[in-house]
């Protein structure tokens, strides 16, 4: 069902719509070294099929999975040939082309810049991470989107009726409804939803001729006497019968790509906007998606302490136990609480004051250096370091009623500096109340 014209091409009208930038370079065979970035079965490789039907060019197609840099050579090599002898340019297409190292890349580079070739490459990762930028620059990056609903249900009615490629010598009928089943459950994925409604129809045809066969005189089955009259026979595509298909429900994810990135930012993002809602669905998304809940328990980990910090205390500790409860007992038994942390903390009063401070500090190390401890409170184990003034003037907090003296604790260079500004939210409120007590010279304005 692969399209083999523009005309027959389903979405991304933002590209290939009447008068777009890339439908007037692709009728006029005027084709830039492109990037075709975008999630998968959303039409990548079938835009470079139309490409090919279209151009006067040599069209050679690599995969990076199985071609190295001696492929890419020999194509190079072919790519001169043609265009001595026949005047005629060469265009290059390379699926998965992240998944070339950095060398590898770089073998395309003065290729494309002397006109060697015309460079096309398909990704489902972030170019700007997985393209050298050498070769990024030459190139003419190509969003696509993923393909919603609607558009997929064009491609299935599509492949129901064409006899050529598709499912129509069948003589099968099947509603709109469920054919819109099938593209919901499909996340996207064009080739995801083809391949499942043809396993589901040929699951319901084997039944239905193993049922008719056992059930006819002759044993021939009705279901070919269908298709052989031309009459239709109407197919079910029931949840049961899609289930046996999928398995399971296929969510696109990847766990080294940028989805993995995309959803544990929007998942850290709910939980520091108080989303609980929001929060438990990008959890269920990475869990569905097969997320190891050991990365999640650490990642929840960290944004207690990030976001939360002395806002509500309680948040680490109830972290540190579902990390211990995930590594006790996995999945799916730990799910429960995973999703009781993220829950908690999507709804726990925020703070990051811990986490500036520590950049805070930080920030003043670099600028300062290494400072001395100042004398009264370095640590006097012998007798001469008592006698160079170690641990002379130490006040011991304990023998005063208050159990506070107000000795300085810094170095004497950076007295007086702030670091940790505690805000009035959950138990940072009580916080600030202390600290402005005991120190209001630093904290009263607080």
């Amino acid at each position: 069902m692969r399209p083999k014209t523009l005309d027959e091409f389903v979405g991304q009208d933002h590209l290939v719509g009447p008068g777009r930038f890339l439908r007037n370079l692709i009728e006029g065979d005027r084709i830039p070294s492109l990037i075709i970035w975008g999630p998968p079965g959303c039409g990548k490789t079938s835009l470079a099929h139309v490409i090919a039907e279209s151009t006067g060019a040599q069209f050679i197609t690599l995969s990076a999975v199985s071609s190295g840099v001696k492929d890419v050579k020999a194509v190079i090599a072919q790519a001169k040939e043609t265009r001595k002898m026949f005047r005629q340019a060469t265009i290059l297409f390379i699926d998965e082309i992240h998944r070339f190292n950095k060398l590898q890349q770089d073998a395309f580079l003065p290729h494309v810049e002397s006109g060697t070739i015309t460079l096309i490459g398909a990704t489902t990762e972030n170019p700007s991470f997985e393209v050298i930028g050498p070769l990024l620059s030459r190139c003419k990056v190509l969003v696509l989107k993923s393909l919603d609903a609607d558009a997929i249900t064009v491609l299935l009615k599509r492949a129901v009726i064409d006899n050529e490629r598709g499912l129509g010598n069948l003589n099968i009928e099947v509603t709109d409804d469920d054919l819109a089943r099938v593209a919901r459950i499909s996340d996207g994925d064009a080739r995801f939803a083809l391949g499942t409604l043809e396993l589901a129809v040929e699951i319901f045809l084997s039944r239905h001729t193993a049922r008719d066969a056992s059930t006819s005189e002759d044993g021939e089955s009705n279901a070919a006497d269908a298709s052989e009259s031309g009459s239709q026979v109407a197919i079910a595509l029931t949840e049961a019968l899609l289930k046996e298909a999928l398995q399971e429900k296929a969510v696109r994810y990847d766990k080294a790509g940028e989805e993995h990135f995309d959803q544990i930012s929007a998942l850290h993002k709910a939980v520091r906007g108080s989303d609980p809602d929001g929060a438990l669905y990008w959890l269920m998304r990475m869990i569905a998606g097969g997320e190891d809940p050991k990365y999640l328990a650490r990642r929840l980990m960290r944004m207690a302490g990030e976001d939360i910090g002395l806002a509500d205390p309680y948040a680490l500790i109830l972290a540190s136990s579902v990390k211990n409860a995930v590594e006790f007992i996995g999945l799916p038994e730990c799910n429960v609480h995973l999703v009781e942390l993220v829950v908690y903390l999507a709804c726990a009063p925020k703070s990051n004051r811990i986490y500036e401070a520590v950049g805070a500090v930080t920030k003043l190390i670099e600028k300062t250096g290494s400072l001395p401890v100042p004398l009264h409170i370095r640590n006097a184990p012998t007798r001469l370091m008592k006698e160079l003034g170690y641990g002379k003037g130490y006040d011991y907090q304990h023998e005063h009623e208050t159990g506070f003296s107000r000795q300085r604790y810094l170095p004497e260079e950076i007295d007086g500096e702030v670091f940790y500004r505690p805000t009035g939210r959950g138990f940072e409120e009580k916080l600030a109340e202390r600290l402005k007590k005991l120190w209001p010279e630093r904290y009263g304005d607080e």
